[in-house]
């Protein structure tokens, strides 16, 4: 059997897919990857051949950040236009011969139509629940509120969807011979979507008209060991709480800001410079700044995380059992706050509210002992085998 599996977007969006293709060539299948061109180079040291789709997702930092101009709405249409049509050309590309298609998140704008042009079976992935329309929860938001209102935000959802990239869809279908569409997001979810997240986490919610299977989340396991001036640090005293915001932008007080509150809750920090590339204010030897890191090593040994909420990092919190305090910027990241709050495993912080003082304040609960004897609790609960599930989806699809 030969796979086709495409993510599209930032770490935490390609990573679960690269996660799915080592089960899937484990069990003795040929993987092909589509990802974005930044990814390229790291999925090639893994051992897999890749396809570059869409752009690197970087936004700037620093000085450049500052001097960041907001597109225009000509030169957002333009980009749509282009990011559509990429993803078909890359897509068409590399499921030649390939007998499934799987897309990781939910702007897989390409995955289904090729899949439909070549007769194969084709699935779209979403990492959340909230990605997934339903009365639960409105587009983006958090669980709760007036099921009708969260319904009605769905339909506005759909337009919204049919307005930014409808026309391009129907442009690329007919270069495929394929017919037009009436619902773009209907269409890029398809009828029967999985859910790969995990169920404690992120419990499945109603999905009228979608047969969704929820996998569990999809993880890729990291041998990578700590480098030895983590190791030092870390053995140096008491555990200390890891700061860090992945792939998201982030002003240059950030840092600042951050390891004050850290320094007032009366704990050491790691500070993970990650894309904003956040920088320490001193050099006190209760702070240490690191690069990428092996986070499935690194997070059973600290008091807590301070992250930006998403997928991927809650769920390796939780899994090492660490209280979370999240600081969610957009997407699905509010919904993974409000998880952690709602199983009493952290706090969260809106990111317009951020300060030296508030982060205290989140860092204070998350680490009160209850709060940490139910991460503990939770760590057990998390579901380890997201991928083979999947893997086992798959084969049946194609059998």
């Amino acid at each position: 059997m030969r796979v086709l599996l495409t993510g599209v977007g930032t770490r935490g969006d390609v990573q679960p897919v690269v996660a799915l293709a080592a089960e899937v060539r484990r069990r003795g299948h040929d993987v092909r990857l589509c990802v974005p061109p930044n990814f390229i180079e790291w999925v090639g040291g893994l051992g897999f051949a890749a396809t570059p789709i869409g752009i690197a997702m970087r936004p700037p930092s620093g000085a450049a950040a500052a001097h960041a101009s907001t597109p225009t709405p000509e030169q957002v249409r333009a980009l749509v236009e282009h990011l559509v049509r990429d993803q078909f050309d890359a897509t068409a590309s590399a499921a030649e011969g390939c007998d499934v298609i799987v897309a990781g998140g939910a702007h897989q704008y390409a995955a289904r139509s090729i899949a439909e042009r070549l007769g194969i079976p084709s699935v779209v992935a979403v990492y959340a629940p909230v990605a997934l329309p339903s009365p639960d929860h409105a587009p983006g938001g958090e669980p709760g509120g007036d099921a009708e209102s969260n319904l009605r935000g769905w339909q506005d959802e759909s337009r919204r969807w049919n307005e930014r990239i409808l026309e391009r869809l129907d442009d690329n279908r007919r270069r495929l011979g394929l017919g037009p569409l009436s619902d773009a997001l209907g269409h890029v979810l398809g009828e029967a979507p999985w859910l790969a997240a995990d169920p404690v986490l992120g419990p499945p919610p109603a999905t009228p008209g979608l047969r969704v299977t929820q996998t569990g989340a999809w993880i890729l396991p990291d041998p990578t060991p700590l480098a030895p001036a983590l190791e030092a640090f870390l053995s140096a005293g008491a555990p200390p709480v890891y700061v860090g915001f992945g792939s998201m932008p982030a002003d240059p007080q950030t840092g600042r800001v951050v390891v004050e509150a850290v320094r007032a809750a009366g704990r050491r920090v790691v500070l993970s410079q990650g894309w904003a590339e956040l920088a320490l204010v001193d050099d006190a030897p209760d702070c240490i700044a690191i690069g990428d890191v092996n986070q499935q090593a690194l997070f059973p040994r600290v008091a807590a995380v301070v992250h930006h909420g998403g997928a991927g990092t809650t769920v390796v919190a939780a899994r090492a059992g660490a209280p979370q305090v999240i600081v969610p910027m957009f997407a699905d990241q509010p919904y993974w706050a409000s998880r952690v709050r709602a199983l009493g495993i952290g706090a969260s912080v809106p990111r317009r509210a951020l300060s030296a003082e508030s982060l205290r304040a989140a860092l204070g609960d998350a680490l009160e002992p209850g709060v940490a004897a139910r991460a503990a609790a939770i760590a057990g609960a998390v579901a380890v085998n997201g991928t083979a599930v999947a893997a086992d989806l798959i084969e049946r699809a194609s059998a």
